[in-house]
């Protein structure tokens, strides 16, 4: 009985601001029969770091996150914060 533990990149996807989702497959194999499965997902933003980042989702990134995506992500950021400091002054 020999466990062995993958972690793959289960699907990649790129929503119209420029985020991109990506779930992560962690398998437990036994003797390379699949016992358990689990997924755990996070949103990357344009520009945020790659570094350790699998090769498949640098690549898209790299090919979605121009110039101009990073820079209108940035500024619908920047005007939202002060919509959400607004409300949050108005529920104190």
């Amino acid at each position: 009985m020999a466990l062995e533990k993958q972690t793959l990149v289960g699907s990649i996807g790129v929503n119209e601001n420029g985020t991109i989702n990506v779930r992560t497959d962690t398998v437990i194999l036994d003797d390379g029969a699949e016992v358990s499965r689990s997924h755990s997902r996070k949103v990357l933003a344009p520009g945020d770091p790659l570094d350790g980042e699998d090769a498949r989702v640098a690549a898209v990134a790299n090919a979605v996150w121009t110039e101009e995506v990073v820079s209108e992500y940035q500024a619908a950021q920047a005007a939202a914060e002060p919509a959400a400091e607004e409300s949050s002054e108005e529920t104190e």
